[in-house]
């Protein structure tokens, strides 16, 4: 096992350039001990560009395959690398990371970095914090200078697109009015990487105002575009959806637009989506993808329940008295 092999070892594989990194050293870099990590910082600088790209990379890649793993530790120093690849894929490993902590270093990196790559992936990971603002998880104070931060990103013609872009879709989670106008303003944009992360930023809002929007994509010719829509419409539970999602699903042929299709019928539910997950289960012979469908099916299973739970909602005092006063203007 990795785990009794020598870390200097580790480290001498690394620096050899002229065979490959062993994959099975990769999770030898999770959670990281304080010594294995400053021994690791000391020899980084001697390995080359292209070894820390890909090891980056690989590490992003098992933490997606992997959630026990945790690179936390190894990417945090990295934000203040001098390489642009290795600040963003740092940035990209502290994706799932709510330390509040970071707050300021992404705010500062979207401010001051020079690449725009970087800038970018600052953006990106600043919507974690824009959300947890919403949940009133963070203080209201931090909350809205995230907001204010981002806001000015995709009003700045100074910014460059990807960053404006990022911005946006992380603005996405925000109940800001302000926001509104700056998706509405994406969405009629002639540019197709603008309508995607506007219907990235629908999906995110949690607001059936986009309803009208996002329907219209859904069979959209562009295959990125026709996706975000499918994602959007998942997220935002749309009833409306559901015909059409099933009726897609039975010639599309992208696989990462059928992962799509899924995933968002799993989230929407109702008739005739448990019966079709079911068959296509059924029918793959792919091992992956049937662990996916398992997966979408039980994520169906919780759909399910909270509609069930929808069936039975209460009204709330103020619904009941509007329901009397409706009652009222009848007779």
């Amino acid at each position: 096992m990795s785990q009794n092999v020598p870390f200097q070892d580790v480290l001498d594989a690394l620096l050899d350039d002229g065979h490959p990194f062993p994959a099975r050293f990769l999770h030898r870099f999770s959670d990281l001990p304080p010594v294995e990590l400053k021994l690791l910082l000391q020899v980084w600088p001697k390995i080359s560009a292209r070894r820390k790209q890909t090891l980056l990379e690989d590490l992003e890649d098992l933490a997606e395959a992997d959630t026990l793993t945790s690179f936390d530790d190894l990417a945090r120093p990295l934000l203040s690398d001098p390489e642009p690849n290795v600040r963003t894929q740092a940035i990209r490993l502290l994706w799932e990371c709510e330390d509040a902590k970071l707050i300021p270093i992404y705010l500062e990196m979207l401010a001051q970095d020079k690449d725009a790559q970087v800038r970018a992936a600052a953006a990106n990971a600043l919507g974690l914090f824009v959300y947890q603002g919403e949940l009133e998880e963070i203080p209201a104070e931090t909350h809205h200078e995230i907001e204010d931060r981002l806001l000015a990103a995709p009003t700045s013609a100074k910014e460059q697109g990807l960053v404006r872009r990022r911005a946006l879709e992380s603005l996405g989670y925000s109940g800001r009015q302000e926001v509104i106008p700056l998706i509405e303003a994406a969405y009629r944009q002639k540019d197709p990487e603008w309508l995607k992360s506007a219907l990235f930023a629908m999906g995110r809002s949690c607001d059936a105002r986009w309803k009208k929007q996002v329907l219209a994509q859904l069979r959209a010719y562009d295959e990125d575009i026709r996706s975000e829509a499918i994602h959007a419409a998942g997220e935002l539970e749309l009833a409306s959806a559901r015909p059409i999602l099933l009726d897609l699903l039975e010639d599309e042929e992208d696989s990462e637009t059928v992962h799509e299709l899924v995933w968002a019928l799993s989230k929407i539910g109702g008739e005739g989506v448990r019966s079709k997950l079911e068959e296509l289960l059924g029918s793959e012979t792919d091992d992956e993808k049937a662990e996916f469908i398992e997966e979408a099916l039980e994520n169906l299973y919780f759909t399910e329940d909270m509609n069930q739970l929808d069936l039975f909602d209460i009204p709330s005092e103020q619904e009941w008295h509007e329901e009397e006063d409706e009652d009222e203007k009848d007779r």
